[in-house]
């Protein structure tokens, strides 16, 4: 008889779980460093160059560590260490954008950061860091173009970012309630799925939980931060980017600048009185009808009922019942707990540097 558990013969399902074991466990909800946009785990900030993703993530930190409110509206909860990993700044730069940011306030104490880093030592950096700080909330990469290592021999482009996001991944993995975020650029050409902008093959973005997308047009305030993942609700924010540091979000809540985004895309490429009848319908959450558009329009009651039967048809608005037209959008919901003292399993041990094949 073949004895398993042993070196010559290791026991391959000794991990093996039922269903009802996975059924008796109670696991702790999702923690979020700032809730609804940031989530712990590893997330992927996308973005094109100098389109302001260095304010975005330095805001975010800035708010959690001092306990505030990131894009000037989301509460973080109570003040956490944080590790800014700013490998395109100097001490000036950080100090000045810091000091804009905070308007006065002085730089919070539990802001970390490193400007510099030993070649291939990114992973050690965080884990030691996050050993010293056991109750760390975030950790940003800015970005992982200055230490994405070349692809081994042998190994494809593909190979090389889905290690490197899946180190990425792990470190995340084995610190409960942990964020690391990684700045990253965007690939040039467009995409109608907005994951498809992650710039390299998709392994870093098959190996990410989150994925974050800033976009803004150049010479413009108004911006739309997208968000994806496995354990996050779908969505997308309208955001401005004021005075050219400081991104805000859109109606001072994250369910307004839902509604706001999700209208701006809806009404993008339409003519001003289609495009004025789906805000208006849009914005009224108890539904309207026919009447109530035209009085608001001052047109033709008629005439109205053919825009809104034509706006229902290419999915602008959705029919709820006869005569009755609203929002094909479900509004924003619970975005989850900021944070929770129960503790999560241990995952495998911390690989080593980025650029080692093992």
């Amino acid at each position: 008889m073949i004895e398993y558990g042993t070196d010559q013969n290791p026991d391959l399902l000794a991990a093996l779980r039922t269903g009802d074991w996975l059924d008796a466990q109670h696991f702790p909800p999702l923690r979020y460093a700032v809730p609804g946009i940031l989530p712990e785990g590893s997330t992927l900030l996308v973005g094109p160059p100098k389109i302001g993703k260095s304010w975005a993530v330095l805001d975010l930190l800035l708010a959690i560590a001092a306990g505030g409110r990131a894009l000037g509206a989301i509460p973080t909860g109570e003040a956490r260490p944080v590790l800014y990993l700013a490998l395109e700044d100097g001490n000036r730069r950080l100090q000045d954008r810091c000091r804009k940011l905070l308007a006065g306030e002085p730089i919070p104490k539990y802001f970390h950061y490193l400007t510099r880093i030993p070649p291939g030592r990114v992973l050690d950096v965080v884990a030691e860091w996050t050993e010293r700080n056991p109750d760390a909330a975030a950790v940003v990469l800015d970005t992982l173009g200055k230490v994405m290592p070349p692809a081994l021999i042998g190994e494809s482009a593909y190979q090389r970012d889905y290690r490197v996001g899946g180190r990425l991944k792990l470190l995340a993995d084995e610190r409960a309630g942990l964020a690391l975020l990684t700045n990253h650029h965007d690939r040039k050409a467009g995409s109608e799925d907005f994951v498809d902008s992650v710039s390299g093959t998709h392994g870093l973005a098959g190996a990410a939980d989150t994925i974050l997308v800033l976009t803004r047009q150049r010479q413009e305030t108004d911006g739309v931060l997208k968000i994806t993942g496995r354990d996050v609700a779908e969505g997308e924010y309208a955001l401005t980017f004021a005075d050219g540091m400081a991104w805000q979000v859109s109606g001072g809540d994250l369910a307004k600048a839902a509604e706001q985004a999700r209208t701006a895309r809806l009404t993008g490429d339409l003519g001003d009185r289609s495009a004025a009848i789906v805000t208006f319908v849009n914005s009224h959450a108890e539904g309207v009808r026919a009447g109530d558009v035209a009085d608001h329009l001052g047109i033709d009651e008629k005439q109205t009922g053919e825009y809104l039967r034509r706006l229902e048809k290419s999915g602008r608005i959705a029919r709820w019942s006869r005569g009755v037209y609203g929002s094909t959008h479900t509004p924003v919901g619970n975005v989850g707990s900021v944070g929770t003292d129960e503790p999560e399993p241990t995952l495998p041990t911390l690989p080593t540097a980025l650029q080692e094949g093992s």
